[in-house]
């Protein structure tokens, strides 16, 4: 028996998978509802609709694993009813005013945004145990000024130790400090002070841990229960209390979220033109500075802008000086 020959039409291809038309109509959603985001925990994001309903929800896919944050306002559809064991789902998150964000060290490229849509930033630092660091200080303002979210400091445990001199170099920046005291007397005001500050605001707590963010948290909200923790006595840092970002309403409005405490905090990812931007006058000065002029050599057109008006000539050399550590914080350009 002589052996078959083959040709062509033996030969069988089987169709590529990706061969499959797709259709380009996509749900319109038009049903959706908005909601903020006030955790986002292992897939599951708890969410709070208009009218005050609690929502978990989970994220579409097609927005990828990291593409909500706390202070987000999103889109959800299907079951938003906030019924124990209820799931909806997130389909859309509405365009941000701006975010809060940081890259591990300075060499890093990753970019991770912490929360989003923030109106104040408050910068927790006690005054001793552990002693405040103006680096991370610096670094955090560089972010709010980048971001045009309004900074503030607050210093805790002022009972303890005074404020540092350094830290009221910042007033000069038009920063607010605020000192709250470990005393049962004075804390009550000053938490009552706070509470005004904060009102109709959404603001975050940011800083190191054992600076007493936590403590913060639980007088601003007393049924937030936060768990508190000490400094340790060798390291002289703080142990870590809370493991994630969340937002907590307060009583007379507005949310205050409550982040992990914080041991670094990359700029890499900022431009350092837009910090000066943010003091418009400086700025104006530096646009007659010569081209790629680092504002810290001595052309620079802010020495001659100090010089030039002897009765602000003090309060000009504290602005730029506060100005220039900031700058030294070494934020990478776009093109970097």
């Amino acid at each position: 028996m002589s052996p078959r020959e083959y040709d062509e039409s033996d030969a069988r291809i089987r169709p590529s998978r990706t061969t499959r038309r797709r259709t380009k109509d996509r749900p319109s959603h038009l049903d959706s509802i908005t909601a903020f985001v006030t955790t986002v925990d292992r897939g599951r994001t708890t969410c709070v609709t208009d009218d005050g309903t609690v929502v978990t929800a989970m994220k579409a896919r097609e927005l990828g694993p990291k593409s909500v944050v706390v202070g987000d306002l999103v889109e959800i559809v299907g079951d938003v009813t906030g019924v124990e064991g209820s799931l909806a789902r997130i389909v859309t998150v509405n365009e941000r005013t701006n975010s809060l964000s940081r890259t591990v060290d300075d060499a890093a490229r990753v970019e991770r945004t912490i929360v989003a849509n923030i109106d104040q930033l408050l910068i927790v630092v006690a005054s001793a145990n552990p002693e405040p660091r103006r680096g991370l200080i610096d670094r955090f303002l560089v972010s709010a000024f980048h971001e045009s979210i309004t900074p503030i400091i607050v210093v805790t445990k002022v009972d303890v130790s005074p404020i540092p001199d350094f830290i009221k170099e910042y007033e000069a920046l038009g920063v607010r400090i605020f000192s709250t005291s470990s005393k049962t007397s004075a804390r009550k005001e000053d938490i009552a002070t706070l509470l005004n500050i904060l009102d109709e605001k959404i603001s975050v707590l940011v800083g190191h841990s054992g600076v007493g963010k936590s403590t913060l948290i639980n007088d601003l909200v007393p049924d937030a229960a936060r768990l508190t923790g000490d400094v340790n006595d060798v390291t002289g840092r703080g142990r870590h209390t809370s493991s994630s970002a969340i937002a907590l309403p307060l009583v007379n409005g507005g949310w205050i979220i409550d982040t992990p405490g914080i041991r670094a905090f990359g700029l890499s990812h900022l431009n350092k033109e837009r910090i000066i931007e943010s003091f418009p006058d400086i700025y104006q000065v530096t646009q007659t500075c010569m081209s790629n002029c680092s504002h810290h050599e001595a052309g620079c057109a802010l020495n001659a802008w100090i010089e030039s008006d002897t009765s602000s000539r003090s309060e000009r050399l504290i602005r730029v000086t506060s100005l220039r550590s900031l700058l030294e914080v070494k934020p990478l350009s776009d093109e970097q």
